[in-house]
């Protein structure tokens, strides 16, 4: 049976605005560009200011309207709001100029440079073969990765020529092709089917009088298995032979690539971006001034040539198509001084965060060392700005800072504290400092177990578990004892 009701209830809504807001927060100094680029083309009563004087390196946004006496047209709007003077001083011109600006460059750096699959392919049309083992070997190189692997089971490609190119072969050709043409092609170790084969490849290439070239060709092919486990001992008394032959043969290993395609483009043309900071720190006399690289937010202003427009049809009461042009021109107008507002709301929100992680950290920016970073949380700098965590997260989301000891990304600058035996609060990211620093003095031959960092760094004040040492190590990429083992 259905019935009326009044319920109460409470909501929260983000305005367009708002959520353009947010976007704009989030993105690092290149993208920022980008979407500068792409409101300009599609706003046309938006545009750039000419380049002024940067006398005045922290000029604030004036956000100040003139209006003009004139007519107005029966509209739902004021249009003398959007009239200014001929010099307007709505524009942004933010207080975070950096001299150290004009060092940075985004052009993109274009490099050409031939794939691997277009290198393969001329030297594969080389060959002697028949027409239809030369397509096979063309699908073969095709279905290798970036790193020159054959990844996929051969009875596949057998399946796959078939449907596809209609050529009917056997697993035995496929493999045969693979092995006598593709395998042989350069760069050595291609066409390979795991790590194994690709250093066989590779090894069987070099001089094979060589005792440390024949060994460790004998190793790699019988003893895969102890040599990745480093097992040297096993090794050592399995071919009984003296630990410098060993020593020796490992080095000729090394040199093997287990990427042979590592070296080759996977495009005709690759793109290499450099890194753009978004934020410039600079130490002066024990001071630490935090700035945005502002070179990427151009100065803004609303269209001339629009206010012009809108200023003459305002002189029009009776015509419906200069109504329906002004309803269009407020409308970008409108939109044109809400994104220069946001702009400007983006930039004050950026400095106030940087200005705040800047405050908590002054000591590790003024020595630069890791140990001198504070435990640091994203709640830390939202209780310090007045922020909401969220928009402190947006912030430092993939932005880059340019300080006196280098380009650091933001999110390093943040970490977890731990209580130490002096029951002072620690970073993590000290403890994981101390722990690299460690394991880089031990022993190779005898690395120190997890249970034997844990012992170590309770006599320096850390008293932490065997399985957060794991973790901590797992974090800095450092593998167990066993395989960080040396001769």
């Amino acid at each position: 049976m259905l019935k009326q009701h009044l319920q109460l209830k409470l909501g929260q809504k983000l305005a367009p605005q708002q959520i353009q807001l947010m976007k704009l927060i989030q993105l690092h100094t290149l993208e920022f560009e980008e979407e500068l680029e792409r409101e300009l083309e599609e706003n046309p009563a938006l545009e750039i200011a000419k380049e002024e004087s940067k006398e005045d390196e922290y000029a604030t946004l004036e956000d100040s309207y003139e209006t003009e006496g004139t007519e107005s047209i029966e509209t739902d709007f004021d249009v003398d709001q959007y009239l200014y003077d001929d010099e307007p001083s709505y524009k942004t011109a933010s207080s975070n100029y950096s001299s150290d600006d004009e060092e940075f460059d985004n052009e993109s750096l274009l490099t050409e440079g031939q794939s691997l699959y277009d290198y393969l392919l001329e030297q594969i049309h080389l060959v002697n073969i028949s027409e239809e083992d030369e397509k096979i070997a063309e699908y073969i190189i095709g279905n290798l990765d970036t790193d020159g692997y054959l990844r996929r089971e051969i009875k596949s490609l057998v399946d796959d020529l078939a449907f596809s190119q209609g050529i009917y072969t056997t697993k035995e050709n496929v493999e045969d092709i693979l092995e006598n043409y593709v395998q042989k092609l350069d760069p050595p170790g291609v066409g390979a089917r795991g790590l194994q084969e690709c250093l066989l490849l590779q090894i069987e290439k070099k001089v094979s009088s060589d005792k440390a070239v024949s060994l460790a060709a004998n190793i790699l092919r019988h003893q895969f298995d102890a040599l990745t486990n480093k097992h040297y001992n096993k090794i050592i008394q399995k071919y009984d032979i003296e630990e410098e032959d060993l020593r020796d043969a490992l080095d000729e290993i090394s040199k093997l690539s287990p990427k042979v395609g590592g070296n080759f483009d996977t495009q005709t043309i690759t793109i290499n971006q450099e890194i753009i900071p978004d934020f410039v720190i600079q130490v002066k006399d024990g001071q630490v001034i935090p700035m945005l690289n502002s070179k990427n937010a151009p100065t803004l202003r609303v269209s001339e040539e629009y206010k012009d427009i809108l200023s003459t049809y305002s002189h029009d009461k009776n015509s419906s198509e200069h109504k329906q042009a002004a309803l269009f021109i407020k409308q970008k107008l409108d939109a044109a001084k809400w994104y220069i507002d946001a702009i400007n709301q983006r930039q004050n929100t950026l400095l106030q965060t940087i200005t705040a992680i800047v405050k908590f950290q002054k000591d590790y920016f003024l020595t630069g060392d890791e140990k001198s970073l504070r435990p640091m949380i994203l709640k830390d700098v939202a209780d310090i700005t007045g922020f909401d965590i969220s928009t402190i997260s947006r912030v430092v989301k993939s932005k880059y800072a340019d300080t006196p000891n280098g380009i650091i990304y933001l999110k390093d600058l943040f970490s977890d504290s731990l209580t130490n035996d002096d029951g002072e609060e620690v970073s993590t990211k000290e403890i994981k400092t101390h722990l690299q620093e460690v394991i880089s003095k031990e022993n190779k031959r005898k690395p120190l177990t997890d249970d034997a960092l844990v012992v170590i760094l309770k006599e320096q004040g850390y008293n932490i578990a065997r399985r957060t040492i794991a973790k901590y190590r797992e974090q800095l990429n450092i593998p167990v004892a066993r395989l960080r083992k040396e001769l």
